[in-house]
């Protein structure tokens, strides 16, 4: 079976994972698809094959015989969706030979734009996959199991050797909370991949640091009648605070690795006030520039309007997987030769956003990111190609043939 062919099966199954829910997984949808996966991992000859009551599901294909003392990697990729646009059954839409333009889809009154999406020209004569933009395509990342999936199968009826495969797929990756319950040790590889990102021959192994920031506000509510050199207005103060951040670190005007401060929500009336921020640096030092800076905010203006006025939370997030990936870059050079091995260009680009291969490296499972091939993820425009899927797993076996 082709890859796309088991994404157009996976898609169908809604898993959108919900950020309010305090079970795991966050949405029992999730053990739908999960269900439909053992299944077909028992069917391709995986052994090991365990689905947790938390909605992890593991398998291992073990090695040639004569290969057992190979280097252990696996693949991992995430069975929830975002929860916006998934309303309502998902269909998708194949066009064949697609002609490089703007592209209506379905009757939604969305058109897929060459303006907005540049890269569409680049897929002239391929056959693209969307969604018919009722709803998203959900090839985030159903694209990663599919091609995982795909591999096992070639593995299985190609004879080609190869070393111990552990392949996991994950639950609640959309919410952040993917790698936080994942059994290391149950995987059983000394090394992964997620299959989580967008172009056919990304690599990716440069994620954000990241903390949320919370200033609260606590202003000094009277009559404005009687006020004068009294009120103290907390709304005002949080406008001070945004305005003392440097206005074009933000993520509209950054790119590459250039860092920023996200206002992610903002609350209050005079008398009390909140900001909550996201901030983000792939650099260490200046990511903890950036929390100083917010500190120094703090301190000023209780300073300017008096001690308790102002107060800060910061709770960290989530740490550059560079650090650790530098100890065995193996793993990025070896994916750069199979991508060129597959006739792939490879694109090494840093994780403007996290991964659960960043939370998985920092517990012991060094784990950078691929790309399946996919476009435009989280929301309507989703799209993705039948030869970008089909590259990918070419990836994987040439990967699997290197570390063989």
């Amino acid at each position: 079976m082709k890859a796309y062919e088991r994404l157009l099966n996976y898609v169908t199954v809604r898993t959108p994972s919900d950020e309010n829910s305090e079970t795991v997984p966050s949405s029992q949808c999730q053990f739908d698809l999960a269900n439909i996966l053992k299944e077909e991992m028992a069917a391709l000859g995986l052994q090991d094959i365990v689905l947790d009551d938390q909605c992890y599901l593991y398998g291992k294909l073990p090695a040639t015989a004569g290969y057992e003392d190979k280097t252990s990697i696996g693949f991992i990729a995430h069975m929830d969706t975002v929860a916006d646009f998934v309303d309502q059954e998902i269909r998708p839409v194949i066009t064949e030979n697609y002609n490089g333009e703007d592209l209506p889809l379905g009757d939604s009154g969305l058109v897929l734009s060459t303006e907005v999406f540049p890269h569409l020209k680049d897929l002239k004569g391929r056959t693209l996959i969307t969604s018919d933009g009722h709803t998203i395509l959900g090839a985030d990342d159903k694209a990663g199991i599919a091609e995982i999936l795909t591999l096992i199968e070639y593995l299985n009826t190609s004879g080609m050797p190869h070393g111990p495969i552990s392949v996991a797929f994950t639950p609640d990756e959309e919410i952040g909370t993917g790698a936080a319950h994942f059994n290391v040790e149950q995987f059983g590889a000394e090394y992964g991949y997620t299959l989580d990102g967008d172009t056919e021959g990304e690599i990716q192994y440069e994620n954000f640091n990241a903390c949320k920031a919370q200033f609260d506000i606590t202003g000094f509510s009277v009559h404005p009648g009687s006020s004068k050199d009294t009120m103290i207005n907390a709304c005002l103060v949080a406008m001070e605070i945004n305005d003392l951040l440097p206005g074009m670190e933000t993520p509209r005007g950054t790119e590459g690795y250039e860092g920023f401060y996200h206002l992610m929500s903002m609350s209050g009336d005079c008398a009390k006030a909140q900001l909550n921020y996201i901030v983000r640096d792939h650099d260490a030092t200046f990511f903890e520039a950036r929390k100083n800076t917010l500190r120094l905010i703090e301190k000023n203006l209780n300073e300017k309007w008096g001690e308790g006025t102002v107060s800060l939370t910061i709770s960290d997030q989530y740490k550059n997987m560079a650090e650790i990936i530098a100890g065995c870059m193996h793993l990025i050079d070896n994916a750069k030769t199979a991508c060129e091995n597959a006739g792939v260009t490879p694109l090494v680009l840093p994780i403007r956003g996290g991964t659960d291969g960043c939370q998985l490296s920092f517990k012991g499972l060094p784990c950078p990111n691929l790309g399946t091939g996919g476009h435009a993820y989280h929301g309507p425009y989703e799209h993705i190609t039948v030869e970008g899927m089909d590259k990918a797993v070419d990836v994987l076996i040439e990967l699997v043939k290197l570390y063989a």
